[in-house]
């Protein structure tokens, strides 16, 4: 199960750094990803870390403004989203990189807005 944590109300331009935690999965291990599904729309993949540690961001409305990351611990990731804007607003979701691994969690609202 993963948890989720970290959204809010900010303006543009502002910066939010999203948290994520999963029960029975060993994050260094997977390919995990964020992903954000905006109202009315399908969700989707905004970036990946790899068991490595390289990272991607298949979302290219984000590379260069988001990270993706893990703690020395690697038992959270994170997500540090900066210069945000309107279209970033969603709610965020953390999973596997290439699709699921198990329950969704209930994500964390993102809303940008001035």
């Amino acid at each position: 199960q993963f948890v989720e944590s970290g959204g809010g109300l900010v303006q543009p331009g502002g910066s939010l750094r999203l948290s994520c935690t999963a029960s029975g999965i060993i994050l260094r291990n997977e390919v995990m990803g964020w992903y954000r599904q905006a109202p009315g729309d399908q969700r989707e993949l905004v970036a990946r870390i790899f068991p490595s540690g390289n990272t991607n961001y298949p979302m290219d409305s984000v590379k260069g403004r988001f990270t993706i990351s893990r703690d020395n611990a690697e038992t959270t990731m994170f997500l540090q989203m900066n210069n945000l804007s309107l279209e970033d607003t969603a709610v965020y979701y953390c999973n596997g990189g290439f699709g699921s691994l198990g329950t969704w969690g209930q994500g964390t609202q993102v809303t940008v807005s001035s």
